[in-house]
C-alpha cells in the first residue's frame, strides 16, 4: 500500500509539470502571478530579516537597559547603607556611649546588635589603637560605599556568624567557597573635641542574599510575565562563582536557585579577564538566556565578580516565530486564494485555444479531426487561425498520399539492392577472417620451426663441452682419491651447475622437437591424467602448506598425447605452488568445451592464489626464455604451448596482480596434426 501511495503521488506530479509546461493557460498564469508571489516572498523575506534583527536588537538594549536599572538599584541601596551606617554613627545613643567612657568591649558589642535596626549585616566599632590589625581603614575611608572580597578570616574579624553565613557549597563538588563578596561603607569616628577616637565598618552581605536578588529583580521586571519575556533573573557573582541568584536549578520547572554554580568560559574570558561588559545569548547554568553582565570592581578599580540580568531565551524566540508562522501562513493561503481567482479568470478566455491544442495533439497521434467551429464570432483571430489551420490540415493529408506512393515504389527498389550488397559483405567477412586465422597459424609455426632449429643447435653446442667438463671433473676426483675431500665443496658446485646446464640444453631439445609427435596420440579422458597429475605435485609438495582443490566435471574424450598432458599439468601446478611461495590454496578444474551449443572437447583450469601477472607481462609469458624466477629457464610455458599447438590445443592465461592467476588448456576431440605438419612442411 505504501509503494501505491509513492507511484499516486508522483503520477500527480508529473501531471501537473506536464501541464505547466504544456498548456497555455497556466504558463501565462505563472507568467502574471510569479512577479507578483517572488515580490511579496522578498518582502516577506526583508520583513523576517529587518524584524529578527532589530527586534534582536531592541532586545539587547532592553536586557542592557535593565542591567543598567539593576546597577542604579544597586548603587541606591549602597547610598541607603551608607546613609544607616553615617546616620548610626552621629545619633545621640552612641555619640552618649562613646563620650560616657563605655567600656570599649560592651560597647563593641551595643554597635554589633544595632545593625539589625539599621538592615545591616554588619556593624563593627574599630578603635584607632586596634583599627591597623585586620584593615587599612583609613585607605577605605575614601570611598562611601564600595565592593569587598574578604576572606574567612577577615569576615570573622568583623563578625562572627558573618563568616558562616558567607559559606557557599560550589555545585557538583565537594568543595565550599569561604570568602565573601560584601558591599561596605568606613567612616571614621570623631569625639566631641574632634579626635579621631576610630572607625564605623557596616554593610550587607551579598552571599546568599536571595532577598535582595528577588527585591531588584521585582523592581526591574514587572510582577506579570510578558508573553515575549518571561520573569527574568538576576544574579551576583563572585569572580565567576554564582553567590546570590534567583536563576533556577530547572529552567523548566523554575525550582531550586543555582547558587554555587560557575559561569561560562566565555563570559568570563569577556567580563573577569577583560574587564568588559558582555550583551548577548549566553548559556546560564541548563539553559539560553538573553544576558547582559557587567564587571563588579572594588576599591581598587581590581575586577571581583559580575552583576548579571536577564530572561529565557526559548519563550522569546517561540513567541516571535509563532508571529512568522501566523503572518507566512496568512499571506500563502491570500495568495492561494488570488491564484484561484486568475485561474478560474483566466479558464474562458483559454478553452478555444486548448480546445486547438487537443487537435493538434490528436493529429500527431494519427487521428484524422479537425478544429471546426469555436463558438465565436467569424472575425475573431482564434476561429479565422482555426479555419486556416482546417485548411492547411486538408492540403497535408494530399501530401501526404502522395509520397506515401512514391516511398512504397521507392523502397522497393532499396529492398533489391541491399539485398545483394548485404550477401556480398557476409562473403567478404568471412573470408577476410579465414584468411586472419590462416595467417596468424603460419607466422606462428614458421616462428616457432626457426627457434626450434636454432635451440636444437645452441642445446647440441653446449652438450659437447659439459660432457668433456663433467668426465674431465670425475677423471680429477678418481685421481685426487682420498685428497679429493679438501675440494668437495667445488666439486659438488661443479657437477651442481654442469646439472643445471643439462636440464637446459634437454629443456632446449624438448622445445625444438616440432617436426611431429613423440609418443602415440590417443583417445583419452582427461580426468584421470589430472589427478594422476595432482598426485605427483602432492608426492613433490608435502613440505608446503599447499591446499589442493579438485573439481573435475569433463565427460568429453580428446586426441591427446598423455605422457605431454601430463608434463604440462605438472609444470603449470608447480609454477602455481611457486607463485604462491608453497603456501596457499590450488584448485585444479575441468569441464566439457562447448560452444554455441557445440561440443568442441575438453577443458583444464588450474586457479592460484599467487601475486598474479602484471598487465604488461601477460602477452611475454609465453615467449621462449622469459622467466621473472632466478632459477628459471623461461622455456615451461613455452614448450607447453608448443606441444599443445601440435595436436592443435592451446594455453591460456586470465591473471588478476595481487589476486592470482588461472591458466586454461583447451583441448580439442579431433588433434590437427596433419594439419600441422602440412603448414611446417
Amino acid at each position: 500500500m505504501p509503494n501505491n501511495g509513492n507511484k499516486d503521488h508522483q503520477s500527480f506530479l508529473a501531471k501537473w509539470r506536464y501541464r505547466f509546461r504544456t498548456m497555455v493557460r497556466y504558463r501565462l498564469m505563472i507568467l502574471t502571478s510569479a512577479p507578483i508571489f517572488l515580490t511579496l516572498l522578498a518582502l516577506i523575506g526583508i520583513t523576517i530579516y529587518w524584524s529578527i534583527h532589530y527586534t534582536w536588537q531592541s532586545t539587547l538594549i532592553d536586557v542592557s537597559e535593565r542591567l543598567e536599572v539593576a546597577n542604579n538599584s544597586i548603587e541606591l541601596i549602597q547610598q541607603k547603607q551608607a546613609n544607616h551606617v553615617e546616620a548610626f554613627t552621629e545619633s545621640y545613643d552612641f555619640r552618649v556611649r562613646l563620650e560616657s567612657g563605655m567600656d570599649s568591649e560592651a560597647l563593641k558589642h551595643w554597635v554589633a546588635e544595632q545593625r539589625q535596626r539599621y538592615n545591616l549585616d554588619f556593624l563593627c566599632l574599630h578603635r584607632v589603637t586596634e583599627a591597623e590589625a585586620e584593615f587599612d581603614y583609613p585607605k577605605l575611608t575614601q570611598q562611601e560605599s564600595f565592593f569587598d572580597l574578604l576572606t574567612h578570616q577577615e569576615l570573622a574579624a568583623l563578625d562572627k556568624d558573618l563568616a558562616m553565613r558567607a559559606q557557599v557549597p560550589i555545585l557538583d563538588t565537594h568543595s565550599i567557597e569561604t570568602r565573601g563578596l560584601v558591599s561596605r561603607t568606613v567612616i571614621p569616628v570623631h569625639n566631641n573635641q574632634n579626635e579621631l577616637v576610630g572607625y564605623m565598618d557596616g554593610g550587607l552581605l551579598l552571599n546568599n542574599s536571595t532577598v535582595l536578588v528577588d527585591q531588584i529583580r521585582d523592581l526591574i521586571y514587572p510582577s506579570e510575565q510578558d508573553y515575549l519575556r518571561p520573569l527574568g533573573t538576576l544574579t551576583l557573582f563572585m569572580d565567576g562563582l554564582r553567590v546570590s541568584t534567583n536563576v533556577p536549578l530547572d529552567s523548566k520547572e523554575h525550582v531550586g536557585r543555582a547558587i554555587g554554580t560557575q559561569v561560562s568560559d566565555e563570559v568570563r574570558q569577556s567580563v573577569l579577564i577583560e574587564g568588559q561588559q558582555w550583551v548577548d545569548r549566553a548559556f546560564v547554568y541548563d539553559a539560553w538566556y538573553i544576558s547582559a553582565y557587567q564587571p563588579i570592581r572594588d576599591k581598587n578599580d581590581d575586577v571581583i565578580g559580575m552583576l548579571y540580568t536577564g530572561y529565557l531565551m526559548w519563550p522569546f524566540l517561540k513567541a516571535y516565530v509563532t508571529n512568522i508562522v501566523e503572518i507566512s501562513i496568512t499571506t500563502i493561503i491570500l495568495l492561494i486564494i488570488s491564484g484561484v481567482m486568475v485561474y478560474r479568470g483566466s479558464r474562458d478566455l483559454f478553452n478555444p485555444i486548448e480546445h486547438i491544442h487537443r487537435v493538434v495533439k490528436m493529429i500527431q497521434l494519427g487521428k484524422e479531426t479537425r478544429i471546426g467551429p469555436l463558438g465565436l464570432d467569424d472575425e475573431h483571430e482564434l476561429a479565422q487561425l482555426a479555419k486556416q489551420f482546417d485548411n492547411m490540415l486538408d492540403l497535408l493529408r494530399q501530401r501526404k498520399n502522395e509520397l506515401k506512393y512514391a516511398a512504397i515504389e521507392l523502397e522497393g527498389k532499396v529492398q533489391q539492392r541491399t539485398a545483394s550488397l548485404e550477401e556480398k559483405t557476409a562473403e567478404l567477412e568471412l573470408h577476410i577472417q579465414l584468411l586472419n586465422q590462416t595467417r596468424d597459424k603460419l607466422v606462428v609455426h614458421e616462428k616457432l620451426a626457426a627457434l626450434g632449429e636454432l635451440t636444437a643447435g645452441i642445446a647440441h653446442e653446449i652438450n659437447n663441452p659439459s660432457a668433456v667438463i663433467l668426465g674431465n671433473v670425475e677423471l680429477i676426483q678418481f685421481e685426487l682419491g682420498d685428497d679429493a675431500q679438501r675440494v668437495q665443496e667445488e666439486l659438488d658446485a661443479i657437477h651442481t651447475q654442469i646439472d643445471r646446464i643439462r636440464n637446459i640444453t634437454r629443456s632446449l631439445l624438448q622445445y625444438s622437437r616440432q617436426g611431429g609427435v613423440q609418443d602415440e596420440i590417443t583417445w583419452q579422458h582427461v580426468n584421470p591424467i589430472v589427478e594422476e597429475s595432482v598426485t605427483l605435485v602432492k608426492t613433490g609438495s608435502k613440505k608446503r602448506d599447499v591446499e589442493f582443490i579438485t573439481d573435475l566435471k569433463a565427460h568429453s574424450s580428446v586426441e591427446i598425447n598423455r605422457h605431454q598432458l601430463l608434463q604440462i599439468l605438472v609444470n603449470l601446478q608447480m609454477n602455481g605452488i611457486h607463485a604462491m611461495q608453497g603456501k596457499g590454496k590450488l584448485t585444479i578444474r575441468s569441464e566439457d568445451w562447448v560452444e554455441n551449443g557445440e561440443e568442441k572437447g575438453a577443458l583444464i583450469h588450474i586457479q592460484d592464489e599467487g601475486s598474479g601477472i602484471k598487465p604488461e607481462n601477460i602477452k611475454r609469458i609465453f615467449s621462449p626464455f622469459y622467466t621473472t624466477k632466478r632459477d628459471g629457464t623461461g622455456l615451461g610455458l613455452s614448450v607447453s604451448q608448443s606441444i599443445l599447438s601440435q595436436t592443435g590445443g592451446e594455453l591460456t592465461v586470465e591473471s588478476e596482480w595481487g589476486k592470482g592467476s588461472c591458466f586454461t588448456i583447451r583441448l580439442p576431440k579431433k588433434a590437427e596434426i596433419d594439419l600441422l605438419v602440412s603448414t611446417k612442411g
